[in-house]
């Protein structure tokens, strides 16, 4: 297992493990996008002897879904911090605590590649879709999910474009790309995948209980406070908003991409 040398704001800064509002965060997340992930995951459909491995793996939800759904298969988990997931959920369920970007699987692995919320945090996210796609085995399926920010220029709440602007400066300034999914279809296609799709499901700001944003905001609060990107008031207000009935806002999209690996190479002697 390969630990992560450098400090980045996912070992050492706001997005570690066990800062205390990260259980938080992952647990909206869950909630608000589950059923979007495995309605996509259904349509695949998944098979009970597939061979799983879950990148980026959070609190478990997905890993432990599929060691449900693939009995005779086995699901890897990864995660640079595995203190969120519980290793004895499931026997056909292994749990490794690694850095993606140094772990290095064997070609034709897996049947069933899933990481969400993962490749726009990566320095070279462009060049670990093509190398995760050689971990696939012949007719296995890539699903990368990733969110889309929309611009906060274009809230109907004047405070919300405050904050959102400053929400995603900050995850641009650490070194995340919260609009790298547009281009994602384009690079499954380029690095030899056939069969693209995608959706998009929208994530949800406000409407009393069905609000998810709350605890991301609340995270990255002390950041946003501390570069001056926000105020007091600022959040103060965003809070008071959040009691109302009527303050409801799409702060981003979710999209999941998926493709398949040719069952054979494709030719190369110019004969089709």
């Amino acid at each position: 297992m390969t630990q992560q040398s450098a400090r980045t704001p996912y070992t050492s800064g706001m997005l570690r493990n066990d800062a205390g509002r990260e259980r938080d965060r992952l647990t909206s997340i869950q909630g608000s996008v589950d059923t979007f992930t495995t309605g996509i995951l259904d349509r695949l459909p998944v098979e009970a002897s597939w061979n799983c491995l879950e990148l980026g793996a959070g609190a478990g939800s997905i890993a432990y879904w599929l060691a449900e759904r693939c009995p005779e298969g086995r699901v890897v988990a990864v995660d640079l911090d595995t203190r969120h997931l519980d290793a004895g959920r499931a026997a056909n369920l292994e749990v490794q605590e690694a850095d993606i970007t140094d772990e290095d699987y064997a070609p034709g692995s897996f049947d069933l590649i899933h990481a969400r919320y993962l490749f726009c945090h990566l320095a070279a996210r462009d060049d670990m879709v093509a190398r995760v796609s050689r971990w696939l085995a012949p007719g296995g399926r890539l699903v990368i999910e990733e969110p889309y920010h929309l611009p906060g220029a274009t809230s109907p709440f004047p405070v919300m474009r405050r904050i959102l602007d400053a929400y995603q400066r900050m995850y641009h300034e650490h070194g995340a790309d919260l609009t790298w999914v547009r281009g994602l279809p384009a690079l499954l296609a380029g690095s030899g995948l056939s069969d693209v799709a995608f959706a998009a499901n929208p994530g949800f700001m406000g409407g009393l209980d069905k609000d998810r944003w709350l605890p991301l905001i609340n995270q990255a609060a002390p950041t946003l406070l501390a570069d001056g990107l926000v105020t007091e008031a600022d959040l103060a207000e965003f809070h008071t908003l959040l009691k109302d009935p009527a303050f409801i806002d799409i702060p981003q999209m979710t999209l999941s991409a998926w493709a398949r690996r040719p069952a054979e190479a494709p030719s190369t002697d110019g004969l089709g």
